[in-house]
């Protein structure tokens, strides 16, 4: 048996990391400023990652949601607490796309509609009601129906409205920043008005944080920047540092009900230690500061180079427009530099979604690499 091909796959392969690097086979070792899609929050290995794991595997590595697992209570207190979000309750799966989907869910379920809101270039996953919402139809199977989602621009809140005062919107679903269509960021007054509107209309506001979320962006939530409180937070990527986990943070205005939602691997016991080794590695080392202080020193120097035509982003979530294709300054970087970036639905944009463990010194191992390619 073989794989079934359906990823443009680098010819590299590593096999071993140490904070913001990897390692192949012949043991070169390659600068990871892509973090394996903004997974790698914590850094490749972290001691406290490994410890944490390892002495879990070594009580139950799994069981369940059909007994009490006292760590999925233990996360949500520590999450509630790290993020400002300690009234809301949390409800533990496994991917980004299976918390996007739960969440458009559990918003149906609340107000009976089922029309949803979404934005142009936006990216929430690849399950059927996940697909829905992305704006994507190349990844859309004949079976993938978009009949009850409505596309409009991002940051326009006229044409939102014009789609809420209908009168029959279930949810509106925004990313706190657009990861995959190269890094795009709602304006702070845009995320503010759709707070808004969607509270007069009786709309969820459902913000997919799984790129954007868990501290990367300088706060511990992208939208956190506007100052709002949506009614449903999706979050993944690096939630985990590798682990498979996602959650969704639910506003106390939500009924539960037995059997309303469900999982069988979502908030098992090797998941929830790795979530938790993540959240206290961020704590103790300031990594959501770091991230800011990292991004912002990055994002100057990239902005002063006249080669690039714009830099966007927040904190260690940083989109590079070279104007061009950027697909031949990627290859350099792995092939010349050994430095491994990310690309985007904008083939013009190069994307940065390193480690929050980034220090100055890698970011300046990486502009000098960019510019002896531009």
């Amino acid at each position: 048996m073989d794989l079934f091909d359906v990823y443009p796959l680098i010819n590299i392969e590593p096999v071993r990391g140490k904070g913001c690097y990897v390692y192949d086979r012949d043991g070169n070792e390659y600068l990871d400023l892509y973090g394996g899609h903004a997974v790698i929050s914590i850094g490749h290995s972290h001691p406290a990652y490994i410890r944490r794991i390892g002495e879990q595997l070594q009580q139950l590595a799994f069981y369940s949601n059909s007994v009490i697992i006292s760590l999925q209570k233990e996360l949500a207190s520590l999450l509630g607490r790290l993020s400002g979000y300690e009234d809301y309750r949390l409800f533990l799966c496994n991917s980004g796309a299976e918390a996007n989907e739960n969440a458009i869910k559990l918003a149906s379920f609340h107000n009976g509609r089922k029309r949803i809101v979404s934005f142009g270039a936006a990216f929430h996953g690849r399950m059927h009601g996940t697909l829905a919402v992305t704006d994507n139809p190349n990844i859309c199977a004949p079976v993938n129906t978009r009949d009850h989602v409505t596309y409009v621009p991002l940051n326009d809140i006229a044409a939102v409205e014009n789609v809420l005062r209908q009168g029959d919107v279930c949810a509106v679903i925004v990313e706190g920043i657009q990861g995959v269509a190269g890094i795009r960021c709602p304006d702070v007054a845009f995320l503010q008005a759709l707070r808004t509107a969607c509270d007069r209309y009786g709309a969820v506001l459902i913000l997919d944080e799984i790129q954007s979320g868990y501290g990367r962006t300088g706060k511990f939530f992208a939208h956190q920047y506007a100052g709002i409180r949506p009614d449903l937070i999706t979050t993944a990527k690096g939630m985990g540092n590798g682990f498979p986990v996602a959650g969704l943070l639910i506003h106390p205005k939500f009924e539960a009900r037995h059997g309303m939602l469900g999982t069988t691997f979502g908030g098992n016991h090797l998941a929830c230690a790795a979530s938790l080794a993540v959240l206290e590695v961020m704590e103790e080392e300031r990594l959501t500061e770091n991230a800011l202080n990292t991004g912002n020193y990055l994002m100057e120097q990239l902005k002063g180079m006249p080669q690039i035509k714009e830099v966007r982003g927040r904190g260690l979530m940083i989109g590079i427009n070279f104007g061009e294709p950027v697909a031949p300054v990627r290859t350099r970087l792995i092939q010349e530099h050994r430095i491994f970036t990310g690309a985007s639905s904008d083939k013009h944009v190069l994307r940065l979604l390193p480690a929050l463990t980034l220090k100055k010194e890698h970011a300046d191992v990486f502009l000098k690499s960019l510019k002896a390619i531009v």
